[in-house]
């Protein structure tokens, strides 16, 4: 498995603790950073793979979300 297929599958366990349907899929930001830092990817290529894989990103620290 690549690292980027890790990552995507992180990123799917921890959008609702892996409990949601597909379509209601969602990350908090600080999630959201916190997979970065542990696969040291920067915090766009997470997001690049939320909007990918239509999950959103909810309680953003900036507001912007």
């Amino acid at each position: 498995m690549d690292k980027k297929e890790e990552l995507l599958n992180a990123i799917l366990k921890f959008a609702n603790n892996g409990q949601a349907p597909e379509d209601k899929k969602r990350l908090t930001c600080a999630e959201a950073f916190e997979l970065a830092k542990k696969y040291d990817v920067e915090i766009i290529e997470i997001g690049r793979i939320c909007n990918q894989h239509n999950i959103k990103i909810r309680k953003c620290q900036l507001g912007f979300f």
